[in-house]
């Protein structure tokens, strides 16, 4: 690779740490997920409820630069940039020039990714270990070089010790190799030897799965009646559209090559993969989201065959301007598609985010802010009451801090000041509680639908309660979220919460 190309693409690297930066406003905090993604750094293991180790390990590193929101912003906008990395790498293995490589990040950096990599989930590095999987999948074709496919064995491995997700591109990819003339590929050895690297590596994620009475498949169980139900089929596909919009005419150049043109015949069952993956996915009613990581490699195909079939006086004009459309549909969009608006603006522009489908949230039900931001508000406002309730109790030290769900417990957990473990009966806490400690408090952080009866219910197992605050930004997913005090336990708080672990895990 040439110097220059490689000043490039260093500076489209810088391009996408600074685009990062400036994408959320300052109002916003931290989202839902992000908290118990970062908790997880605290209770390494080899598995979790919600998700498989990767992340915790760099939650972990996260905490030993000190666990400022500048690195927890940082990663994913890293994995976003080695995304770039990968594009351009794959366009160098298919012999194009720099056009071709100027498209093809102009199309990754300009797209979906941007919001996406603003947060700290498993789904960044997912989108990565997909295109790396495809690009050592096209260098072993290209060179029928054994590393390159255990290369692409161990990002595979990588890839699904962070999400489970990445098993759909192998559900997609076996049978586009069966039915064109790479199914040659299925029977040599190498291949069997790359997928004893992926089980080497993942299985003491699979043993921990199996000891523990696969929480995956009662993950996926729950997430698919509280959620998935309320995908429509026809809503996935055309959320499709949305992800690369200004680069839909690349990605539809990429099939179109791969179907119709012989210099691209080797490479034919990523078209069939691609028809395989989506299928998959719109029959189980996927979250739109997780198809992202199919989209890079077709970017990489699309960019070398415009490349090569406008190579002619129109196609001078045409180049320019296939550049230019994802910079434009982002510039478009800038107001609307990122977290970059304060709540109160996006209210004033309804009608926008609505047309958008961005107010729809899991419930299927619109609402004032899309969910994510919504899922952004609150949690410095909780944690801080929280903070001043637990030095108001008798002995903050014998004090359970116990909350409805994950996200109120992790934000509680990383801003507190003093050092309180909150825990729930939801997702990963289930498994994180210290019955070490003896409890003769109680704070009790409950949703505003579930607060209630919890003061009638609880304060007779107490010498006291209070409705200690709650949470008052009305924008938030937790508005009215309301913190109770209970002090001086008439009952044994420690056993009462053995037994409803117990409940938990029994029904488990």
């Amino acid at each position: 690779m040439r110097k220059n190309e490689i000043l490039l693409l260093l500076g489209f690297i810088l391009l996408k740490f600074v685009f990062q930066h400036f994408l959320i406003e300052p109002g916003y905090d931290l989202q839902r997920d992000e908290y118990l993604h970062l908790d997880q750094a605290n209770h390494l293991a080899l598995g979790f409820t919600s998700i498989p180790p990767f992340t915790s390990w760099i939650s972990f590193v996260i905490g030993l630069l000190g666990n400022d929101v500048f690195w927890v912003k940082f990663f994913p906008a890293l994995f976003g940039a080695l995304t770039i990395v990968v594009v351009w790498f794959t366009i160098d293995e298919l012999k194009r020039g720099l056009y071709a490589k100027i498209l093809g990040a102009l199309c990754i950096l300009f797209s979906a990714l941007l919001r996406l990599n603003t947060l700290y989930q498993p789904n960044s590095f997912d989108v990565l270990s997909w295109t790396a999987v495809f690009f050592f999948f096209i260098k072993y074709i290209n060179r029928e070089n054994s590393k390159w496919l255990y290369w692409g064995a161990v990002i595979f491995a990588l890839g699904f010790l962070n999400k489970y997700n990445i098993i759909f591109l192998i559900l997609g990819l076996i049978p586009a190799l069966l039915i064109t003339k790479s199914r040659n590929l299925l029977i040599r050895k190498e291949f069997y030897i790359a997928m004893g690297i992926v089980l080497l590596i993942i299985s003491p994620n699979l043993l921990w799965q199996f000891t523990n009475d696969f929480p995956v498949i009662r993950h996926m169980e729950e997430l698919s009646s509280s959620q998935l139900v309320n995908v429509q089929r026809i809503s996935f596909l055309k959320s499709q559209l949305f992800f690369f919009t200004g680069s839909l005419f690349v990605i539809l150049s990429a099939q179109f090559g791969l179907l119709f043109s012989k210099k691209y015949s080797k490479y034919s069952f990523l078209f069939w993969s691609f028809v395989f993956t989506l299928a998959i996915y719109t029959y189980l009613r996927a979250k739109d989201y997780y198809a992202i990581g199919l989209y890079p490699i077709y970017i990489a195909v699309g960019a070398v065959y415009l490349s090569e079939v406008l190579e002619n006086k129109v196609g001078k004009v045409i180049k320019p301007i296939l550049a230019l459309l994802p910079i434009a549909i982002v510039i478009l969009s800038f107001d609307v598609a990122f977290p970059n608006r304060t709540p109160e603006y996006i209210i004033e522009h309804n009608e926008e985010y609505k047309a958008l489908g961005l107010l729809r949230w899991e419930d299927g039900k619109d609402h004032q802010i899309p969910q994510d931001y919504a899922d952004m508000l609150g949690w410095n406002e909780l944690a801080s009451k929280v903070d001043q309730a637990y030095k108001s109790v008798k002995n903050p030290k014998e004090t359970l801090v116990l909350c409805d769900n994950y996200g109120q417990a992790g934000a509680i957990n990383y801003y507190s000041e003093n050092g309180i473990k909150a825990v729930s009966l939801d997702a990963d806490y289930v498994n994180w509680f210290d019955l070490q400690t003896h409890y003769s408090n109680l704070i009790r952080i409950k949703y505003r639908r579930e607060k209630e009866n919890e003061l009638a219910e609880t304060s007779p197992y107490f010498e006291s309660s209070t409705v200690y605050d709650s949470i008052t930004n009305q924008y938030a997913r937790e508005f009215g979220t309301t913190i109770f005090i209970f002090e001086g336990s008439k009952i044994d708080i420690n056993t009462r919460i053995e037994e409803e672990l117990s409940k938990i895990k029994g029904s488990d």
